[in-house]
């Protein structure tokens, strides 16, 4: 609180005008409408997709989608090589890589851009070749291997919010 009780509220309920300031010395403009927080004028920036777009997380979604790309060749492989075992292997490394890219970016589109390379590569993958081979094994782990990938996508995708680390809030997570 301030030494003069009183002075604060007679200013604050006294009209606003534009004339001169005379109770600062050296000042004789006028008052204007300007924000108290001393930043610029100008138009705020944008969020989500209205922001302007990062060279750097660009380049990160590209690299998680490549990477999502990756992870779905190689699932398929083990998914048919080992079955109970290697599609757990499988479902579990698309899993990580999704989370892994929400965490990293700390959006959602962190977990959908390596969704999106693990999708079209599966498609491909499904498409088969003209001789009627295609990669994946039986039709069990195809269907258990696209559902799980699915279902770990969404769910990486729709998380609301990404967990803070203890460090960060400076608890000690106990």
């Amino acid at each position: 609180m301030s030494g003069n009780p009183g002075k604060g509220r007679d200013r604050a309920r006294a009209p606003r005008t534009d004339a001169p300031r005379k109770d600062v010395p050296g000042t004789n403009a006028p008052r204007k409408n300007a924000s108290r927080t001393g930043a610029p004028p100008g138009a705020p920036g944008g969020a989500g997709f209205t922001a302007r777009p990062n060279p750097a997380r660009i380049a990160a979604y590209f690299g998680l989608a490549v990477l999502g790309a990756l992870v779905a060749l190689a699932g398929a492989l083990v998914q048919a090589a080992w079955f109970p075992g290697g599609l757990i292997i499988a479902l579990a490394a698309p899993a990580g890589l999704f989370y892994g890219g929400r965490i990293l970016t700390g959006t959602q589109i962190g977990a959908l851009a390596p969704a999106v390379g693990w999708f079209i590569t599966v498609f491909l993958l499904l498409s088969g070749r003209p001789e009627g081979d295609y990669a994946f094994g039986d039709e069990l782990g195809l269907v258990l291997f696209m559902l799980g990938g699915t279902a770990a996508a969404v769910m990486c995708a729709t998380t609301s919010k990404v967990p803070q680390s203890a460090i960060r809030n400076s608890r000690s997570g106990i």
